[in-house]
């Protein structure tokens, strides 16, 4: 009989991350990347750092994440939703779940699963997402990590705007000009994801009951889970936090690729070598606003005929 793994690739906003299931469920390997939007590179090498354990096996693949439908289609694979990959995840390991919270690199997510599952995403806007925090640690002369230990020390916390970069800014900065501690404006920045994600995606909907947390920020920032926890006002007994929680939407693609029809993972390495050369964009794009060169002069000359000097 031959054997047999699962694969599960995310490749979300600003990460990639695969994942490889045994028949147990249990996961055997696994890889967490920036892609630093070159997406093409990043799945070529996840899948052939595990190929170098797997070579001889033979694997089911489904893939999910806001960049991984082009993914899917070069590699003739299937592509499953990430709110169905991580309610597969979530309800397979944690079925006692009530509410998941989900931040990642560029989007926050709400998943509540009383009377039905209904999901609330923010994708429009990155405030309050990983890239925000990324963005407010380089106004403390640091990164995420070092936003994490300093707000380890913090004693009071400051009303900061986390809808928009740019609002967020002009708040901590007369922070940092009047003297506050680097200590409470990073654990302020925290809190402010909380505010963001609690009042902008909840929307008045209570997050009760048992509340998992999954996504890399939720994962790496201790200090951020925390305020969530804090604010929450949740016990321990009711606060998920899974073993890979960054993992949870490839380990829900792996899940969901259980059934499908296995081929050999030789296979899957020639369809990458396939991939050479072609462009594998982040998102798809809209129709550009003119079809060539002689539109946009059309354009720009009937406007000039109006223009007021």
């Amino acid at each position: 009989m031959n054997k047999i793994v699962h694969v599960g690739i995310d490749v979300g906003s600003t990460t990639a991350k695969v994942v490889i299931l045994d028949d147990k469920l249990d996961v055997i390997f696994s890889k967490y990347q920036r892609h630093y939007s070159d997406i093409k590179e990043s799945v070529v090498s996840l899948i052939t750092q595990a190929y170098e354990d797997f070579s001889d096996y033979e694997i089911t693949l489904n893939i999910t994440g806001s960049g991984g439908i082009a993914v899917a289609e070069h590699l003739k694979v299937g592509f499953v939703q990430e709110v169905i990959a991580g309610t597969k995840a979530i309800q397979t390991f944690f079925p006692e779940t009530d509410v998941v919270i989900e931040l990642g690199g560029e989007d926050a997510k709400i998943t509540f699963f009383q009377d039905g599952i209904e999901q609330r995403m923010n994708g429009i806007c990155a405030g309050g997402t990983g890239s925000f925090i990324d963005q407010m640690a380089v106004l403390l002369r640091t990164d995420a990590e070092g936003l994490n230990e300093l707000a380890k020390g913090h004693t009071t916390i400051y009303s900061i705007a986390a809808r928009c970069g740019v609002f967020a800014k002009t708040d901590i900065q007369p922070l940092l000009n009047d003297g506050a501690a680097r200590e409470d404006v990073a654990a302020s920045i925290f809190q402010s994801v909380v505010v963001q994600t609690v009042s902008g995606l909840a929307c008045g909907r209570s997050i009760k009951g048992n509340v998992a947390f999954l996504g890399g920020p939720l994962y790496f920032l201790s200090e951020l889970r925390k305020r969530f926890i804090e604010t929450l006002d949740l016990k321990d007994s009711q606060v998920i936090f899974p073993e890979n929680p960054q993992l949870y939407m490839a380990i829900g693609a792996a899940l969901n690729a259980l059934e499908d029809e296995a081929i050999g993972f030789s296979v899957l390495m020639d369809r990458i070598d396939q991939m050479h050369g072609v462009a594998i964009e982040p998102t798809t794009r809209l129709k550009p606003l003119f079809a060539d060169q002689q539109e946009l002069d059309n354009f720009r000359a009937r406007h000039n005929r109006h223009k007021v000097a």
